[in-house]
């Protein structure tokens, strides 16, 4: 008995993507199935980047379609596709950027920096065009994280060129200032200043930009999470009870402005000693995990207290590029993937594919 295309489709509704959990039919990536005689060729098209994980997902394939009575040879093509989702209602999508995530922290000192850049880095590794954005106008530690010194240059005068580290573009007011130089500016100058910085620079084709928020939840963040058109947030604390208190306080304002919330990051959740190998939870255990229960929001992952992190990000080389193939670095790309999953979940935005319609007297 022949295979049919209608075989495969079947075939296809009984296998679950294991990034998403969701078969791929559901998740409507089967985009092509092509039978000639008994061999069955599948074009899959994500809506995540996971490039590190193709061959994984193209052998599982393979291989359950390799099962069906009759089947001769079995190809499949991956690809991946990022679209523009969905933000909060009446804020409009900038240009060229098609995701914006929030990566924020209640206070300071709970490494929402070091995550915001090694997220960036690990989307990156795994197929898309990232760019990150120093948000903290008072503290800005990207420049010094991605390893990049200069200044952006203007083509025309009005906009800034993003400068280049490691694939990612990226935008600080550090790279306008000197290193010495503190901001003392009121809360309305450094809205206006994080706002100039955001539209007014030329980002080129960007399918996320990583905001890296200030720590808090006051004017600053309260204007940009109303202004800034974000896809969503994540957040990032430690199990400690203090961090835990501010944390709740940032994913509740998010959620007043209609910000959904990614899920959350657990920092330094581990300590092990790097000469006897004990294992020890300084900062306490399973905070973001209740935090995330409390909640219903996912937890994405939890960082150990490792002196690696932050020596490679003082160095200007984030974890992801430094050590690619360590565990830590895994740790991120997984943070990642569930990230760019919960984006290519939500309703798609199609406000750009519109035309403007002007009305003139003729």
């Amino acid at each position: 008995m022949a295979i049919t295309e209608a075989d495969v489709q079947a075939s296809m509704r009984t296998l679950n993507d294991p990034n998403t959990g969701k078969d791929f039919v559901a998740g409507k990536a089967v985009k092509k199935i092509a039978i000639d005689g008994s061999d069955i060729a599948v074009d899959i098209q994500l809506g995540y980047p996971a490039k590190t994980q193709h061959e994984i997902l193209r052998k599982l394939i393979s291989q359950h379609l390799a099962a069906l009575p009759g089947a001769g040879r079995v190809s499949v093509h991956m690809t991946q596709k990022i679209t523009s989702h969905a933000v909060q209602r009446g804020v409009k999508l900038i240009p060229s950027v098609k995701n914006i995530i929030a990566v924020a922290s209640g206070k300071g000192g709970v490494g929402k920096s070091t995550t915001a850049v090694n997220l960036a880095l690990a989307l990156a590794a795994e197929g898309a065009k990232v760019g990150v954005l120093d948000a903290d106008i008072y503290g800005p530690s990207q420049p010094t994280m991605l390893g990049i010194a200069g200044r952006p240059e203007s083509t025309d005068g009005k906009t800034l060129e993003p400068l280049e580290a490691y694939g990612l573009q990226a935008m600080s007011i550090g790279f306008l200032i000197d290193q010495d130089t503190p901001m003392v500016w009121r809360g309305p100058m450094v809205t206006q200043a994080l706002e100039q910085l955001l539209k007014d620079t030329n980002w080129r084709d960007l399918d996320y930009l990583i905001v890296d928020m200030p720590p808090g939840t006051g004017d600053i963040q309260l204007t940009l999470s109303q202004k800034v058109p974000v896809t969503g947030a994540v957040i990032v604390t430690t199990p400690q009870d203090i961090a835990l208190l501010d944390a709740r306080k940032g994913l509740k304002m998010f959620e007043k402005v209609g910000v959904p919330i990614v899920g959350i990051v657990e920092n330094m959740s581990i300590h092990v000693c790097s000469k006897c190998g004990h294992a020890e939870h300084i900062f306490g255990e399973g905070g973001a995990q209740r935090m995330c229960a409390d909640y219903n929001v996912p937890f994405l992952g939890g960082l150990p207290l490792d002196i690696r992190i932050r020596e490679q990000t003082d160095s200007g080389r984030p974890t992801v590029v430094a050590d690619p193939d360590g565990a830590i670095a895994e740790i991120y790309r997984g943070i990642a993937r569930r990230v760019a999953i919960f984006v290519a979940q939500k309703a798609e935005d199609f406000s750009a594919k519109f035309p403007s319609i002007v009305i003139q007297n003729t």
